[in-house]
């Protein structure tokens, strides 16, 4: 295990050493963490040695720490938001009767002081001496004793105290599967730093962002309970509860009332863990010698369901690894103990209940967040269709594969969803703060339905090979490495040529939409005039199949003049013409087909359904 975890840092570190020697930098942490969980009460006691390396330009004069577990206090701007925004989580409020009406409760607004959530510092010390701090919310700002350098390092140490709340969201107790301990968000954890500034966004609603860094973390527990998530146990031969080596045997003195797990991940940026005394713990060899923990509850209606999942989990993450590129960690858990289903390192935590479709479902979904929120690890709050829509164009794609009948666009829902959304005339911009949307429901279709035909169209703009191998590419060249919108842009560019900043722009900047028509064809002698109109603000190249009387189709591609560039024919087995590339300004489009009108029976706009447009009724002609 030594000798892997060293290769494994190694590994995952060398992205970073290579970005810092090119002029990119990102900072780094190395968490060391001794935890004591009081099961009888639900509180926590824990020491943190943080050895904070400051590789930016800038000389720091304050740090700042998450303390996500004090959103879970009635007053805190979790419960203020879930009191004010239209539709708020149904998980998150009680349904209570007042008169005639149904009113939607605040479920943290009623937590009583034994189920809230808290974590209170103490003893904060810098390089040995004590530092000024001031709790904000869900914010921790420390003033320091002095300033880090560029390229130096400080170390940081302090003593907390948390209770772990009722579960609401994502993290807690006692879940409604009745899984103990959820524990996500628990720890005080390092703001991030860099080319932006300070990233120190209160705990309201969404998801988050983190510095990279070396966890070793030990958790002392009572010893009935069986714990599963992020890094690589160290003493699993002392543990046992499924971790121990073949023919290993585990005696735990009958005497000893707890256990102390220790376990230590690489390259991650954050750790999470859950815990319950009925798990069941199953593991099975993935790809790559990577091996998958299943830790589920003993619960007979749904126990072949979590076995069914293990090799269908199997074949997902090899089918990710050959479309974006390698899992880098050698484990992955898949744990029951979440809300509905969220991602972290190394680990899922989510619902184990209900139908074997919606567990597969979910879990092809978290687990696709691996190579995304916890590889590449854009900034959730400010781009998050960046994570959760190309996490839902890989589950997609994923399910699909899997699935015993393949349809033709497992893409549909996603169009659906955005379609829906514009015509309800809430849409609000890409580039909107996550916690800045007037609905979850608008935020949801935002981040992942629109975020994931980013991605479809442009399978459309540039082909499908082209958008595979510009996948790859962001991949290989951005993991570790907390990518940006334009990071994605520039991969596709440099595969395919194209230019493509205005797609960027106009798609996750505006609320630009696409609608093209067809206007009804002229004859002129024995061939037509077809006329395209341009009715939306936002330009596409047009792809257009013309379908005959005597059953010959021709298709005509329409080059968008600002991509400067000419897509492969997708469709090989069919004529196809290049036309003139057409200009934004104008609105329309002319040209000929070198046959009379009568023999025309159909033309279509974009026969893939890959272009967004959004009135699909003028995208064809029928005669």
């Amino acid at each position: 295990m030594k000798k892997l975890l060293l290769f494994s840092f190694l590994t995952l570190s060398f992205g970073s050493l290579w970005a810092q020697n090119t002029g990119y930098w990102q900072q780094h942490v190395d968490y060391k963490m001794d935890v004591t969980m009081d099961v009888s009460n639900y509180g926590y006691k824990g020491t943190q040695e943080l050895i904070y390396t400051n590789n930016s330009p800038d000389t720091l004069k304050k740090v700042y720490y998450h303390l996500y577990n004090n959103a879970f206090q009635p007053g805190s701007e979790m419960d203020a938001r879930i009191q004010s925004i239209r539709d708020p989580d149904a998980r998150m409020v009680n349904k209570i009767k007042v008169g005639s009406n149904e009113m939607k409760q605040s479920r943290i607004k009623m937590l009583k002081p034994n189920e809230t959530g808290y974590l209170n510092i103490t003893d904060f010390k810098q390089d040995g001496t004590t530092a000024s701090v001031e709790t904000v919310g869900t914010i921790l700002e420390v003033t320091l004793v002095k300033p880090i350098l560029p390229n130096s390092k400080t170390t940081f140490t302090l003593n907390f105290d948390g209770q772990v709340p009722i579960q609401i969201r994502r993290s807690g107790r006692n879940n409604a599967e009745g899984v103990a301990l959820s524990m996500a968000q628990w720890y005080p954890k390092m703001a991030e730093f860099d080319f932006e500034g300070w990233h120190a966004d209160p705990y309201i609603a969404r998801e988050f962002h983190g510095v990279w860094g070396n966890f070793d973390v030990s958790i002392t527990i009572d010893k009935d309970y069986v714990l599963g998530g992020t890094g690589y146990l160290q003493n699993k031969n002392e543990i046992g509860h499924g971790y121990q080596d073949s023919g290993v045997v585990v005696t735990v003195p009958k005497k000893a009332k707890t256990l102390t797990w220790h376990f230590k991940a690489p390259m991650v940026h954050d750790f999470t863990w859950a815990a319950d005394k009925n798990y069941i713990h199953d593991i099975v060899q993935g790809p790559n010698g990577v091996d998958l923990h299943f830790l589920y509850k003993d619960n007979p209606k749904y126990i072949q369901n979590w076995k069914n999942l293990q090799p269908k989990t199997a074949q997902l993450m090899e089918f990710y690894n050959k479309t974006v590129g390698d899992y880098p960690y050698k484990q992955y858990s898949v744990i029951q103990g979440g809300d509905g289903g969220m991602e972290y390192a190394m680990c899922t935590l989510i619902l184990g209940q209900g139908s074997f479709d919606g567990l597969l479902g979910v879990t092809a979904h978290e687990m696709a967040h691996s190579w995304f929120q916890h590889v590449l690890a854009n900034n959730e709050s400010k781009h998050g269709w960046m994570d959760e829509g190309f996490t839902s164009f890989l589950e997609d794609l994923g399910m699909n594969e899997i699935a015993d009948k393949k349809v033709e666009n497992p893409f549909a829902g996603a169009y659906a969803g955005y379609f829906s959304m514009v015509n309800s005339g809430k849409e609000l911009p890409q580039s909107t703060h996550a916690d800045r949307f007037d609905e979850n429901r608008v935020y949801s279709i935002t981040s992942y339905s629109k975020g994931e035909l980013f991605l479809t169209q442009l399978m459309y703009l540039i082909g499908k090979e082209n958008l595979m191998k510009s996948l790859k590419k962001y991949y290989n060249d951005f993991k570790f490495k907390h990518p940006t919108p334009n990071d994605i842009k520039r991969s596709a560019e440099r595969i395919s040529g194209a230019n493509l900043d205005w797609y960027l722009t106009d798609w996750t900047q505006t609320t630009n939409t696409i609608d093209y028509g067809i206007r009804e064809p002229r004859d002129i002698g024995e061939k037509t005039i077809v006329t395209l109109e341009r009715i939306g603000r936002m330009p596409m190249p047009i792809d257009l199949l013309v379908e005959y009387t005597d059953g010959t189709m021709e298709s005509f591609y329409i080059p968008l003049r600002m991509m400067s560039f000419e897509k492969q024919n997708p469709n090989p087995a069919i004529k196809r013409t290049i036309l003139g590339d057409w200009a934004w300004a104008y609105p329309t489009m002319e040209f000929m087909i070198a046959k009379p009108k009568s023999t025309i029976k159909k033309i279509t706009i974009d026969p893939s359904g890959l272009m967004a447009d959004i009135k699909k009724e003028n995208n064809v002609y029928k005669q």
